[in-house]
């Protein structure tokens, strides 16, 4: 019997492009998880203990401004050369021909596989041969797969591959294959990366993507971590996702169909965070919170919003560890608008709103993108970023039920 370790997507000092735009941001505790997730790792391989680790690609972000994001993986890889663990790579899109991590020499218990062509690594004492290729560049569009040699009867095979398979969301297509090409080799396990969520592709063989072992904005949801895999009689026995992450994002969203009053939101809310703080067994938070339902409280709501959004502030901050991303108030009035009749003042103003020409909002944004670059270096406007047409659909929105609140309900709650 036999285990390993199967991670991908590190991501070592991901650059957090925006984030210090938020005032009240963590940036420094969310700058070194990845470091500090890649350290339970490192501890979980010593403890288990496991016989090799297999890093699926994207271990940096491209070439690094300095030395010290190689020189803390090299640093990582001969605690485990100490204990006689070995760690077996491929790059990925993100680490692909990086200039900088060429010149570094990795200890002699971690083997890079090659990007010229795909390469076996047999590792005899324990029975088991691996075999991988790199990317040569970002964008690997062929399909890699039948450059993979036929599995070795005589050991139990495992592909360690870079790839979105037949297509992720909000993931480049790159190495494109599909379950059908995995199994042709006739390996037991195929170690993916490149996707950041945690999926189990198949059982017939062994095809899983491990995640990326730390979320680093809210598209990265969820716990993460990497595959524990046991290997007994020649046959994956057991595959256990351990989490690894020291901080999590999470979306939380509370349904305030029931709720009559302000009190009633600030509870449920708070409730909600505290469910959150459970899942998320002690880690730090960054949440988003999004309020939706049709309900009485609407108008209340979308008439103090500002003073709202504050409050619940103030209740993450005393929970504890807790980081409001951001509020999306997105709760809707039991009143149906659509029953107006269409000659009322209320009608004709949801008629204008709805034809309002949001693309002056586009326009200001060229105009500050050109005074952008007639300003020095230090002076940052990146928080003045084009609009999605998703928010300008909801800031028609709002603008819709906040003016039809105030007509029909008055001012005062």
């Amino acid at each position: 019997m036999f285990r390993f370790l199967h991670a991908a997507d590190i991501h070592l000092d991901s650059p957090l492009r925006g984030l210090e735009s938020y005032e009240d941001a963590p940036v420094d505790e969310i700058r070194g998880a990845c470091r500090r997730a890649f350290d339970n790792l490192i501890t979980l391989a010593i403890d288990t203990p496991v016989d090799f680790v297999l890093l699926a690609g994207d271990l940096y972000d491209g070439d690094w401004k300095d030395y010290n994001t190689g020189l803390f993986f090299i640093d990582r890889m001969a605690r485990l050369r100490r204990h006689d663990i070995k760690v077996i790579m491929v790059s990925g899109n993100h680490d692909a021909g990086s200039r900088i991590s060429r010149n570094l020499r990795l200890p002699d218990n971690v083997k890079l596989f090659s990007s010229r062509r795909a390469e076996s690594l047999l590792l005899e004492e324990i029975g088991v041969k691996i075999h991988g290729i790199s990317y040569q560049r970002r964008a690997m569009t062929d399909n890699p797969v039948p450059q993979y040699p036929p599995a070795d009867p005589d050991y139990f095979n495992i592909g360690l591959l870079h790839t979105a398979l037949s297509g992720r969301a909000g993931h480049e297509p790159y190495a494109p294959c599909t379950i059908n090409d995995l199994r042709a080799p006739g390996y037991d396990y195929w170690a993916l990366g490149h996707v950041h969520q945690w999926e189990e592709v198949s059982r017939e063989p062994w095809i899983v993507f491990s995640g990326n072992i730390q979320g680093r904005h809210i598209r990265e949801t969820g716990a993460k971590g990497a595959v524990l895999v046991t290997v007994g009689h020649d046959r994956v026995e057991q595959v256990d996702f351990q989490e690894l992450d020291v901080l999590r994002w999470t979306f939380c969203q509370v349904d305030l169909s029931d709720c009559q009053n302000l009190e009633m939101v600030e509870d449920k809310v708070r409730r909600a965070f505290i469910r959150e703080q459970e899942q998320a067994a002690g880690r730090p938070l960054a949440l988003r919170l999004e309020l939706s339902g049709t309900c009485p409280v609407h108008v209340s709501l979308q008439q103090k919003a500002m003073e709202q959004m504050e409050i619940f502030r103030g209740i993450a901050i005393e929970l504890g560890s807790i980081w409001l991303e951001k509020i999306k108030f997105k709760t809707s009035s039991p009143l149906d608008l659509d029953d107006l009749a269409a000659d009322s003042p209320v009608a004709g103003l949801l008629k204008n709103i709805d034809q309002a020409d949001l693309s002056a909002l586009v326009n200001q944004h060229r105009d500050i993108i050109a005074l952008q670059k007639r300003l020095p270096p230090q002076a940052d406007l990146a928080i003045c970023r084009r609009p999605e047409n998703e928010e300008l659909t909801d800031f028609s929105r709002r603008v819709r039920e906040l003016l039809t609140a105030k007509l029909i309900h008055g001012a005062q709650p």
